[in-house]
């Protein structure tokens, strides 16, 4: 049971790293107000609206925008994983220490064949209380 949890966060805590330093870019495109196309890893297919070819009349010399737009979301990912520990300031520096020492006298034993009451005699039995008072445990 104790193997399976490890394996469980072994893999929880990779793929963590793992999302966490991927990059990726998100290709949108619009025509209008609605989505046409929507891409992950490569350019969005356009709607072909913007090649067709505006009808010449006295306006022609005004271009009008275009119905059609793209939308481009880029997620960038880390890039420096490793941290040194010679760039550590002196108060985490006193942090670390101080955490050591006191995580290593947290599991202090004492020694097992220390026996506290070995040098007092056994106490004698003059009336059995529980049977005088008639108190039994269950």
């Amino acid at each position: 049971m104790k193997s399976f949890f490890h394996k469980i966060l072994s893999v929880a805590l990779a793929s963590l790293v793992f999302v966490t330093t991927m990059s990726f870019t998100v290709d949108m495109h619009y025509c209008g107000d609605s989505l046409v196309d929507f891409a992950l890893f490569h350019n969005a297919q356009t709607c072909g609206m913007e090649n067709q070819s505006s009808q010449k009349s006295c306006e022609a010399g005004f271009s009008e925008k275009s119905c059609c737009s793209d939308k481009q979301l880029v997620v960038e990912g880390q890039d420096d994983l490793k941290m040194s520990f010679n760039t550590l300031n002196f108060e985490q520096q006193v942090f670390v220490v101080s955490f050591v020492h006191s995580y290593i006298n947290l599991f202090e034993t004492l020694d097992s064949h220390i026996v506290p009451f070995r040098d007092y005699a056994v106490p004698f039995l003059i009336r059995d209380i529980q049977k005088l008072h008639e108190t039994y445990l269950i």
